[in-house]
């Protein structure tokens, strides 16, 4: 005998009728809804290749550091922060002189006078950011509080950038440092120094001579210091047709501070007036 409280067993129960207790209701997917293939999520994607990082992922990526390919990628990074960091520092001139030149040195106090005197022109001062002339520049100029630029490169028996910038910039590439004293001057001034000075003073007179830099004033500071250099130009350089008459008009030499920032100033003025 049945009771009348059991359910009828001939009627079908209502899979979806979630209101039953004890029933295991199955969700519906819509139709047009395609299970995840679970193979997909092992395919060799790029974002899979990036964030891989296995024993010889680690290993690899290491060798690719000392490789040519990294090193234009190395080399281009500085080329953007130094672009970045210059680009609105106004005009400026790039100053050049001996890493060794002492604080007890006339020519320090010298180098600081043209770094202050820039600066309350208005003009900012890049060096290379290192100890001797560069530090006495950066000095004057951050002292009259102007701007004092130093792109420092490591050395292995020089410090590093000096107490005294305020626009620090480092770099691994010669070539690049070079570009930004090249390119962010109205002017340029080279103070007594050894290898790497010459190395910069030619490489600016280079580039004056043969037009890819625009004219714009060299200084040469301390007559007796360039006298030699500058009569073998006259009578081995110019007199064997190795440089040109006008080639010897390209800078300036001069004792005088005040001479090396009224030059400057006049540049930078005619340029703006054009």
């Amino acid at each position: 005998m049945t009771s009348p409280d059991a359910p009828d067993q001939s009627t079908p129960v209502d899979q979806d009728d979630r209101s039953s207790p004890g029933l295991a209701v199955q969700p519906q997917l819509p139709p047009e809804f395609t299970p995840l293939d679970r193979t997909d999520q092992q395919k060799d994607t790029e974002d899979r290749r990036f964030l891989s990082w296995t024993d010889k992922d680690r290993a690899n990526a290491a060798a690719f550091t000392h490789s040519d390919q990294w090193r234009v990628l190395r080399i281009l990074g500085e080329f953007v922060e130094g672009f970045d960091a210059l680009a609105e520092i106004g005009p400026g001139v790039s100053i050049f002189g001996s890493a060794r030149t002492r604080p007890d040195d006339p020519m320090y106090a010298l180098a600081e006078q043209v770094g202050a005197d820039l600066a309350r022109a208005g003009i900012a001062v890049v060096t290379g950011g290192g100890p001797g002339i560069m530090e006495a520049s950066n000095k004057g100029a951050s002292e009259a509080g102007g701007v004092s630029v130093g792109a420092n490169i490591e050395l292995p028996f020089e410090e590093g950038v000096n107490r005294y910038v305020n626009v620090p910039l480092k770099f691994h590439y010669f070539f690049v440092r070079k570009t930004m004293f090249a390119k962010y001057a109205n002017g340029f001034v080279f103070f007594p120094g050894g290898f790497g000075t010459m190395d910069e003073m030619f490489e600016i007179l280079t580039l004056m001579q043969t037009q890819k830099l625009g004219s714009m004033p060299i200084v040469l500071f301390g007559t007796a210091y360039w006298s030699g250099l500058l009569e073998w130009f006259k009578t081995m350089l110019l007199h064997e047709g190795k440089v040109s008459p006008a080639d010897l008009t390209l800078f300036t030499v001069t004792d005088d501070p005040d001479e090396v920032v009224a030059i400057m100033i006049e540049a930078i003025t005619k340029s703006r007036t054009g």
